[in-house]
């Protein structure tokens, strides 16, 4: 087992995790960024060292200025571990990681998380048949290696990504034989009241009126308004067959082996949690999200976070906060006078202020619905563990107050996941079968391994290292 040591290490490689290596290294720090993937990407520009010309058309601009930054991160002169599982980081900077088969600890003087988001668990009635994935998903088999899907889809949910998909399927050449959105008239007159900060963050908008009009133009048909989702397989329960929902009232049926579902996406907030960092429920945006200071730094001493781990904003606003924490990182180490950093920091805080200004907007108007966030008794909740709603429910009867105590109850949350698929449902179906606040009821208690490591690799591990 290798016992490195650096300055900073970058955990994630990202827009934000990519911008501070740039900025750390640049101002003298030695900084290390590890992360699963084999290039430097991450998930938003997923594959875009190596992706070809067609690719970068398909995908549009947005993805292709990432090449541009991933260049820049190429030749900052920090060192990049790829294909590091990192399982577990300690409130003294140690990050533990697994490369090939090997464990291996990095001992780095300030951390900082860039672990993004990940997709808002969608539990609807046959959500875990074959053929239902997540639009995220799908959008990461077309950008790493082309892979689209040959029969007719049907996108449903809401939210940016939701629409971005079904502009890319479309130059792809994928039928897409419905979009079945859940906003609402309703979701509509929630957003008015933010409209100014919309028409302000008027670029994001205009593009997302350009990707509904391109949707519309090739005669893709929209349902707005649905209800009551639910995916319909057969008899065996091979696949999914159809998705049923209501508009109005009036009941719609569209047959489909390929649905794509998408209602947002939230913090990835496993490590913090393991640190035993605070957080606090964010209602605007229906997730955790761990407390930070301006630089992105924890109440834990030496680690930062940025990005959507902090609270989602998009990828550019994620650039801009890596680079923040880069800068407080930097001056904590004494290597930045406090007036440099301020003054370095202060039209980076200004740009992301501008891109932040539309997110009021986007959450009241994409706030996930109720019944598709806290489901029916029948529906399964933990995939691991093949956990139902009803069963959650029936646990709160029995006195089950929490997350943490479902797992005593039932094993909800103590598969391979960790909780990251089944969390944020469970919090909020406990919160709803109480009558309480999903602050009150609180998230799993997090622990390592964050990623699956075998009893071999762990053994193999020098204990002395940490």
């Amino acid at each position: 087992m290798s016992n490195d040591r650096c300055d900073i290490a970058i955990v994630g490689v990202g827009p934000a995790g990519m911008s501070a290596a740039i900025v750390a290294a640049r101002l003298g720090a030695s900084v290390v960024v590890l992360d699963e993937q084999r290039a430097a990407d991450g998930q938003i520009y997923h594959a875009i060292t190596d992706a070809p010309a067609r690719r970068l058309d398909l995908l549009g601009p947005d993805y292709a200025a990432g090449r541009t930054l991933a260049e820049a991160f190429a030749a900052s002169g920090a060192r990049h571990l790829t294909g590091a599982a990192v399982w577990q980081v300690t409130p003294e900077g140690g990050v533990h990681y697994l490369r090939d088969g090997a464990a291996a600890t990095l001992q780095a003087r300030r951390v900082v998380l860039c672990s993004g988001a990940m997709e808002r668990p969608f539990p609807i009635p046959g959500w875990t048949l074959p053929g239902v994935l997540t639009a995220g998903a799908a959008q990461i088999l077309l950008k790493s290696v082309d892979v689209v899907p040959v029969e007719p889809v049907v996108l449903a949910g809401c939210g940016p990504l939701l629409y971005l998909l079904g502009w890319q399927y479309v130059r792809a050449g994928v039928p897409i034989r419905a979009l079945v959105d859940t906003t609402s008239m309703e979701d509509y007159r929630r957003a008015l009241p933010h409209l100014g900060g919309a028409l302000a963050g008027w670029r994001y908008l205009k593009k997302g009126l350009s990707l509904m009009r391109v949707l519309k133009r090739a005669g893709v048909p929209f349902h707005t308004g649905a209800e009551n989702l639910v995916a319909e397989g057969g008899e065996g329960q091979d696949g999914v067959e159809a998705l049923r929902f209501t508009v109005g009232g009036k009941a719609h049926r569209i047959e489909t082996s390929t649905l794509l579902l998408h209602h947002g996406v939230l913090p990835n907030t496993q490590f913090t949690w393991s640190l035993r960092a605070k957080h606090k429920w964010d209602d605007a945006q229906l997730c955790w999200q761990p407390e930070a200071d301006a630089w992105g730094a924890l109440d834990v001493p030496g680690i930062h976070v940025a990005d959507d781990g902090l609270g989602i904003g998009g990828a550019l606003a994620a650039a801009l906060q890596g680079e923040l924490a880069a800068l407080g990182a930097v001056h904590a180490l004494g290597r930045l006078s406090l007036g440099e950093r301020d003054r370095l920091a202060a039209p980076l805080r200004s740009a992301l202020r501008e891109h932040l200004r539309i997110r009021p907007f986007l959450d009241a108007l994409y706030r996930p619905k109720k019944a598709n966030r806290i489901p029916a008794d029948e529906v399964i909740v933990c995939r691991c563990e093949e956990v139902a709603a009803g069963d959650i429910r029936h646990f709160v009867e029995l006195g089950c107050l929490g997350p943490n105590q479902a797992k005593a109850f039932g094993r909800c949350g103590m598969g391979p996941c960790q909780g990251r698929q089944c969390g944020l449902t469970v919090t909020e179906l406990i919160a709803d079968a109480r009558g309480v606040t999903p602050a009150e009821v609180g998230y799993y208690r997090i622990r390592p391994p964050i990623k699956p490591i075998s009893l071999g690799e762990l053994a193999g591990a020098d204990r002395s290292a940490a």
